[in-house]
Parts: C-alpha cells; structure tokens; sequence
C-alpha cells in the first residue's frame, strides 16, 4: 500500500480529501456487515434441527406418530432443501475432503490480511460476565482506494488514481457478550481528532499528530491498523477485528446479494450543483431494489440526503444495512447453492481483515455468532458530534458528554436498545480494603488542546473522596498532564479491588479503572471531561442511548428525506 512520506496529519487540504471522488460522496465499506448478515440467516438453524431429527414422547403410539409427522409435512420439503444446502455449504466451506478442500483453499487464498493494529499502545481486555462470557468488536472499515481499473472507474477523481486511500467508512460492530443485542456505532469521515503514533507493517513510522485531523487520514498511515488505533485512542474500546472492503468490493457483494430495498420519499438525483460531482444515484420515489453500482451510489449519496451532511449518509448507511439484514433473513436467497457460491466468492475477494479472521472458517463461526441476535436487537447509531469553527467549520468534533456516554455503554456492554443488561459485574480477585485505609493520588488532568488545566480540580474531586471515607485521599500536584477522560490507574492485581471502590465512590465507569505500570499507587487523574464542579458527569446507572446518536432499530422502516434541490 502506497503512503505519503509525511508524518501522516495531511499534506492535502481537508476540503481536498471531502471532495476527491468528485463531488464529496464519501466512500462506504460495509462488505463486513454483508458478511455478517450473509451469516445472520436462520436458515442454518432451520437445516442443523431439520424434520426427524426429534423422536417422539416415550409411549406414544405409532398412530399419534403417523398424525404428528402429517402435521409437519407441507415444511418438510423445505426443510429438506435447507439442510441439503447447509450440508453442501459445509462441504464447501469447511472443506471436507477432495473437490471441497480445493476449493475451501481457494477461498482462503482470496483472503487479504493485514495487522490488526499498528499503534503502540496495548487495547484493553474485555471484562467477561457472569457467564465468563466476553463481547465482540469489529471495525468495518470502508476505502476510497483508486489502486484498481475497477475501483477507478466506480469511483471517478482521476486526480487521486494511485494515491493512497482513506478510511471514509467507519462502523464499529458491537455484539453483547450473551449475544442478544448488536449496536452499530458510526464515526462520520470528517469527524476531527489527533492520531496515535502507528508504525506500519514495513517498518515505517507515522509520529502522533500534534494538530486535529480528518479521521479518514488513519488508513494511509500503515493501513486499516492505524484506524484501529485511531479508534482506540479516541473511544477507549477494545477492537477484537476489522473488515475493510473498497468500492468494488461493494459492487460485487451487491450483486451476489441480489439486490436490498431503499426508500426515498421524492424522486432522487444526486449530482453537484455544476451539473457534475453527486454520486449519480437516480430513483424514483418510493421503495427501489438496489444492487451493482446502484448500491454503491446509495451508500455513496452525500448531495441528496437531508441537509447533505455526511451525517445523512450514515444514515442511508444505516437504512441499507438493516433492510439487508431482513432481506438475508427472509432466507429467499440462502437456498440456492449457486448464489451461496457467489456469494462466499464474493466477500472472500472483496474483503481485508485482520489475522485473527484469516480463514473462511474463522468467518463462518463469527457469522455463525452474529445470527444469534434478533433483527429487533439490532441497533444502528452515529457518534454524537458538534461542528467545528474557523478552519475546521464543516468538521465536527464529538459532543462533549455524549460521545463519551455512547463510547461508555460499548465498553461496558450496554444495549443501545435500552432493554436491560442481565449482564452481571466482575468482582475482583482481591476484595477491596475499608476506604479509609486506600491511598489516592489525584492529579488535575483536565487540560486541552485548547484550554489550560482547572484550577483546583484535583483539590475538588480529593475533598469529594474524603467525604466519601478515603481518609488518604492526597493531591498530585506534581503532575498535570491532560487526560481526555478521567480514569482511576493501579500497578497490581491485589489493587483492583481497592481501585473499583475509589470508581464506585465518584460514579467513574469501572471500564474506566486500569491497571498500569507507570504508577506505583492508586492514581486519580480527573480528565478533560470532568472540568466543573460537581459530580462525575456520566454516572454508571446511567443506560439510555443519547438521542443525539440517534438510534435507528434493526427493524425499523422508513424513506430516506430527499433534499427538494436534487429532485427530478
């Protein structure tokens, strides 16, 4: 992959990057998802319990056997077909010998893979449930690759051919560790933040930006590792696996998909106000089966939308990915071995993961995970955000509180849905000792970018400690480098305890209690998101989605609103 012999934050302009397909119709790659809901049928379930495989109650007769068995035949044809493909499929897909094994390397060879993350800080490890059970999460990426005929001519801006690509999709694919619910949390492309260092996979090193940058700049620091990075150092939440997928890719998973339903509520035609740039998409109103480049224009569409944001595209983003889901779940187009075929070959070409999902098996058994939620579980959301002024005007920035409040029920495994968790806490291996006994160095962490540290805050929040109990409580005046979110740090295991009840007793999220060994205490820094008085701002009951990130239900229907200057 081609990279810029910059430090990474964009010789380009920024408006240069929005506008390099032609007409600022950003790139979407959600091939991942298409691989995840070609696996979220329930067909398999259908085809693995199968007619016969249950016998009756003891002591029933033959009779009741003959009346029962009647009952279930006018499925049993169906249910024939489906395990007849289910079995073919694992022939194919786990390669049981012979042609199938051939083939099932075949697959694999069409496979790309890439590093999971090139950052050099070490993500988190998930805290299991009461079950031991642990969450899931996959970065589906999206590039605007031009490295191909076929990505050049889906994707226009002959300016950019052979430069590298940006990241102008990023999802984060959340599945609950009881793998009942599923949250979907988009980052727009031109959302600002500061990059981590990334060192790519040929040694080269890209230096953490000292200035805010467009996050879709993270792929042509090394590949979709650095973007994994990214996310990390703006969210906090662990990423278990990425999917990446360019503008081909798309075209080719929607063909093999055979086509999804999008709904618009006038008739659509989206090209820039010159007469040229758009996405080109053209629809009547009402509801369109879309696939080939069709899909591709609709996941693209920026001027047509709404106020023609790239928060609008998210959301037509979002309309595809759950009528896909529906429609994949229908199972219409999961019974024919053909279009199987297609469709295996399909997503194995078009996909870049990382090497934890190198193989076709490891797909399979992680669709095989992601079928397990019910499409009524399954919630779309984008990050909150807040525009940006001056030179960053058209930018945005997440929104103080509640951006972190969404990236706070990720790392906790909150349902977006606002159903309740029956996930239970993790205690730690070492109970804590009485308050009163517990040592805390809290330090004032609340500068930013732009404003220096609060005066007082570590005094503040150690006056909150000691009326709580923790007699010990001391201020670090020593150190007050900024945190962008406040976090309780302590060096050892027989420390975790005593570091969870200094959470509890300030209402800090416990995913925010890490161990460290850069400290050799228990460490408070009050970040940049506890700058005034009072109590922490995001409070650990707290479970409602913020309507700013506005969630869209897995099952909900709807059209598109069609901006009046791009009708027909």
């Amino acid at each position: 992959m081609g990279r810029s012999s910059t430090s990474g934050e964009g010789t380009r302009s920024r408006v240069q990057h929005a506008d390099r397909d032609g007409g600022d119709e950003g790139r979407y790659g959600d091939g991942d998802t298409r691989e995840s809901g070609g696996g979220s049928g329930t067909e398999g379930k259908s085809a693995a319990q199968g007619p016969g495989r249950r016998s009756g109650p003891r002591g029933r007769s033959s009779q009741d056997r003959s009346v029962r068995s009647s009952r279930r035949a006018p499925k049993s044809g169906k249910r024939r077909v489906l395990r007849w493909v289910s079995s073919v499929l694992a022939l194919l897909i786990l390669g049981a010998g012979g042609a199938g094994y051939l083939y099932y390397e075949h697959l694999n060879s069409n496979i790309k893979k890439e590093d999971l993350t090139l950052g050099d800080k070490q993500m988190a490890d998930h805290k299991a449930n009461a079950a031991g059970q642990t969450p899931l999460n996959i970065l589906l990426i999206g590039s605007d690759a031009r490295d191909s005929k076929a990505n050049q001519k889906l994707g226009g801006a002959k300016e950019t051919f052979g430069s590298p690509p940006l990241a102008d999709v990023q999802m984060l694919l959340h599945l609950s560790a009881d793998r009942s619910n599923l949250s979907v949390v988009s980052m727009p492309r031109d959302t600002m933040l500061k990059m981590p260092k990334c060192t790519a996979p040929d040694g080269e090193v890209y230096p953490a930006s000292t200035r805010d940058v467009q996050t879709n700049e993270s792929l042509r620091r090394g590949g979709p590792g650095c973007t994994v990075a990214a996310w990390y150092e703006l969210t906090g939440i662990r990423i278990d696996h990425f999917m990446m997928i360019d503008f081909a890719g798309v075209v080719s998973m929607a063909d093999a998909i055979g086509g999804v339903p999008v709904c618009v509520d006038a008739n659509i035609y989206s090209r820039g106000a010159n007469g040229r740039g758009g996405s080109g998409l053209k629809l009547e109103e009402g509801t369109t089966y879309v696939k080939g480049e069709q899909a591709l224009q609709w996941l693209r569409t920026r001027y047509g939308f709404e106020d023609g944001s790239d928060l609008a595209r998210a959301k037509a983003q979002h309309q595809y990915m759950n009528s896909m889901v529906r429609e994949l779940r229908k199972g219409t187009k999961l019974t024919d071995p053909g279009k199987l075929m297609n469709l295996a070959e399909a997503a194995t070409t078009a996909l870049t993961v990382d090497k934890g999902l190198d193989t076709v098996k490891k797909l399979y058994d992680l669709a095989e995970e992601l079928k397990k939620v019910p499409t009524k579980r399954i919630t779309m959301s984008t990050m909150p955000n807040v525009y940006g002024t001056g030179t960053n005007a058209g930018r945005v920035y997440p929104k103080a509180g509640d951006a972190e409040q969404l990236f706070r029920m990720v790392r906790e495994d909150m349902p977006l849905d606002g159903k309740a968790s029956k996930r239970k806490p993790v205690e730690p291996k070492d109970p804590s000792a009485p308050v009163g006994e517990i040592a805390v160095a809290v330090r004032n962490g609340t500068a930013t970018d732009g404003l220096g540290p609060v005066s007082g805050r570590a005094g503040d929040v150690e006056k909150l400690l000691k009326e709580a109990g923790f007699a010990k409580a001391t201020v670090d005046a020593g150190n007050v480098a900024g945190a962008a979110r406040t976090g309780v740090l302590y060096p050892s295991a027989e420390l975790e305890g005593d570091a969870q009840a200094v959470a509890k007793a300030l209402g800090i999220p416990v995913s925010q209690v890490k161990r460290s060994t850069d400290v050799s205490g228990i460490s408070l820094a009050v970040g940049a998101d506890w700058r005034d008085e009072g109590v922490y701002p995001v409070s650990k009951g707290t479970e409602k989605t913020p309507e700013s990130a506005g969630a869209q239900n897995g099952e909900e229907k709807g059209c598109m609103k069609v901006n009046p200057q791009y009708t027909w």
